[in-house]
């Protein structure tokens, strides 16, 4: 019997998918909730020179280690306890840190990619797809990559044209047909956040039943 809840945010890159999890959360207590990052689980590419590593397609579904993340939601869901990767942006490598996560009652999994794996998909209580105009989500990832990834502003113009936007076209907006519930604004929109912490309270409900 699954002891936890899980809950897959995913929309393009920019989108809003952080800001939305955070937002789902906030009122409940922080011993019980764990936000899963997919990109905490990128491959590992030391093995490859950096200037190689720099031009590797990242919106991929081939760069996630979804075996090592499923392996990961199914130990969690069931009480157990995992050591989550941290991923170094700047290198594209692993780090020799990891992230001990253990007996949450709400796990959230964000990320572009979270509805693209079938088996991933059957284990979420809750499917959530964030829509943002393209315009906002590059401008967002512009910002961002300059100033949190270290990355110029040519480079991240060079990725979004070759990789970010036709992936996002080929696997990522076509995954929000498996969508629950599909938000406009990303974290802006109070009303989705009220409907889905009202959700998330009547499953922790049903989970506690249960368990009596």
């Amino acid at each position: 019997m699954k002891k936890s809840i899980l809950i897959g945010v995913a929309g393009g890159s920019g989108s809003g998918k952080t800001s939305m999890a955070k937002n789902i959360i906030r009122e409940f207590n922080p011993d019980d909730v764990a936000i899963i990052e997919l990109d905490s689980y990128y491959f590992d590419l030391r093995h490859i020179p950096l200037d190689m590593r720099r031009r590797h397609n990242f919106d991929h579904p081939q760069s996630y280690d979804f075996d090592l993340l499923k392996t990961h939601i199914k130990t969690l869901l069931n009480g157990g306890t995992v050591q989550m990767p941290v991923y170094d942006y700047i290198s594209h490598t692993r780090s020799d840190k990891s992230i001990t996560f253990s007996g949450h009652k709400i796990i959230v999994l964000e990320g572009i990619m979270v509805l693209f794996e079938p088996e991933l998909r059957d284990m979420m209580d809750i499917k959530v797809f964030i829509q943002t105009t393209p315009d906002i989500r590059f401008i967002r990832r512009l910002k961002r990559d300059i100033q949190k990834r270290g990355r110029s502003p040519q480079a991240v113009i060079d990725q979004y044209m070759q990789t970010v936007r036709p992936m996002h076209e080929q696997f990522i907006e076509p995954s929000k047909k498996y969508a629950d519930i599909i938000i406009p604004e990303g974290g802006h929109n109070k009303v989705a956040i009220d409907l889905m912490t009202t959700k998330i309270n009547a499953l922790l409900k049903q989970l506690k039943q249960l368990k009596q």
